[in-house]
C-alpha cells in the first residue's frame, strides 16, 4: 500500500511534460538522421528514455536526506572520475569527455556531475544558520563548484563547466545574497571578464568572434550559425513539415540531432511549433517551481530550486544559440537533443524534485 502512494504521489503532470518533451525530440531525431549513419539515433533515444524513466523512480525513493548525507563521498566520487576521463576517455571531436563502456556505450561524467552540485550546494547553504550569506560562504561555495568547473573546461568542455554555475547562482540568491556582495561580485566580473579572454582556446575565441559576426568566416567558424539562422527563418509561421525541411534533409544544418535540433524543428514545425515547445518546457518549470514552493525544508527547496536553474540555462543558451543570440557551445536542450548521459541526468533530476514531493507531508 505505501509503494502505491508513493506512486500516486507522484508529479505525474511533470512527468507527462518531460515525456511529451521527449517525445517531440523522439520525432526531430528520426527526421534530422533519416538516411544518415546515425538514423538508428531515433530508438536509441527511446531506450535511454526508458532508462531515464527507471533512473527518475530509483533517484525519487531514496530519501533526499539520506541523499544530502553522502554529499561528501559523491563529491569526492565525482572529482575522481572527472580527473580520470582524460586519460580513460575516448577522443570525440577533439577532447575526452567519454569514458568508454561495454557494447558501444559512453558515459560522460560531467553530465552527472550536475546532480552532485545541486545536492553540495543544497546541502551547504541548509546548514547555514543565517538568513544572510557571509563573504566565508560565497568563498567555499565558489571553492567548492570552482573545482569540478576547472576540471571539465580542461577537457576541454567549457559548455558543460558552465551549466554548474546557474546552480552556484540560484543557490547564493536564495540563500541571502547581500546587495553589497552582489555589487562587488558584478565589479569583480566586469574585471575579470576581459581577462579570460586570455584563458580561452584559439577555437572558443573563434567561436566568440563569429558570434558577434558570422558573416567574418561564412563557410568555416560562421557556417552553423549562419546555417542554424537560414533553417529557424525557413520555417515560417507553421513549418515545411517533418522530414521536408530543406536545410535539415539536404544537409546544409550540421548536427541536427544534437547541438541544432531546435533549428532543425523550427523548421520542420515552424514558428506555432516552436511556441508550443518553449510552452511545454515552461509548464515543467512551473510544476519543478511549485515542488520549491511545497518542499518540507530548505534543503529540498534548494533541490528544486538547483534543478530549475539548470534546466532553465540550458533551454535559453540552446534556443538562444540557435538564433545567433548566444555563442555555439554545444549545451544540448534538454529531453530533446540525442545523448544518453544527459537524458538520464535530466530525469534523475526530475526524480530528486519528485522525491522532495514524496516527503513534503512528512515532518
Amino acid at each position: 500500500m505505501a509503494s502505491y502512494r508513493r506512486l500516486r504521489d507522484l508529479d505525474w503532470p511533470m512527468i507527462l511534460l518531460a515525456v511529451l518533451i521527449t517525445g517531440l525530440g523522439v520525432l526531430q531525431i528520426y527526421s534530422a538522421t533519416l538516411e544518415t549513419a546515425s538514423e538508428s539515433a531515433w530508438w536509441k533515444q527511446l531506450i535511454w528514455l526508458v532508462a531515464g524513466l527507471g533512473a527518475m523512480w530509483l533517484m525519487a525513493k531514496v530519501d533526499y536526506h539520506n541523499l544530502l548525507g553522502q554529499v561528501p563521498l559523491l563529491y569526492a566520487l565525482a572529482l575522481g572520475l572527472l580527473a580520470l576521463t582524460p586519460i580513460m576517455g575516448a577522443l570525440v571531436w577533439g577532447s575526452r569527455r567519454w569514458i568508454p563502456l561495454a557494447f558501444g556505450f559512453r558515459f560522460q561524467p560531467s553530465e552527472f556531475v550536475k546532480l552532485v552540485i545541486v545536492l553540495l550546494v543544497a546541502r551547504y547553504l541548509s546548514e547555514v544558520k543565517s538568513d544572510r550569506l557571509e563573504v566565508r560562504d560565497l568563498v567555499k561555495l565558489s571553492v567548492l563548484a570552482g573545482i569540478p568547473f576547472l576540471l571539465v573546461a580542461s577537457q576541454p568542455d567549457l559548455g558543460t563547466s558552465l551549466t554548474y554555475l546557474p546552480i552556484l547562482a540560484m543557490g547564493i540568491f536564495l540563500g541571502g545574497l547581500r546587495w553589497q556582495h552582489a555589487a562587488a561580485l558584478a565589479v569583480l566580473a566586469a574585471v575579470l571578464l576581459p581577462l579570460g579572454w586570455f584563458a580561452l582556446a584559439d577555437y572558443q575565441k573563434a567561436r566568440l568572434e563569429v558570434f558577434i559576426d558570422p558573416a567574418k568566416d561564412p563557410l568555416d567558424k560562421g557556417y552553423q550559425a549562419i546555417q542554424s539562422k537560414i533553417a529557424v527563418g525557413a520555417g515560417g509561421i507553421w513549418g515545411k513539415g517533418v522530414t521536408r525541411g530543406s536545410q535539415t534533409q539536404l544537409r546544409f544544418l550540421p548536427v541536427t540531432h544534437t547541438d541544432f535540433l531546435i533549428s532543425a524543428f523550427a523548421e520542420e514545425h515552424g514558428f506555432f511549433g516552436v511556441v508550443v515547445l518553449l510552452g511545454l518546457y515552461f509548464l515543467l518549470l512551473m510544476q519543478i517551481v511549485q515542488n520549491a514552493q511545497s518542499a518540507p525544508d530548505r534543503a529540498g527547496m534548494m533541490v528544486c530550486m538547483g534543478v530549475c536553474a539548470t534546466l532553465l540555462f540550458h533551454v535559453l543558451v540552446n534556443v538562444g544559440m540557435a538564433v545567433g543570440r548566444m555563442p555555439i557551445t554545444g549545451i544540448p536542450l534538454p529531453l530533446m537533443s540525442y545523448g544518453g548521459s544527459s537524458m538520464i541526468t535530466v530525469f534523475m533530476m526530475l526524480g530528486l524534485v519528485n522525491n522532495v514531493r514524496l516527503r513534503r507531508f512528512v515532518s
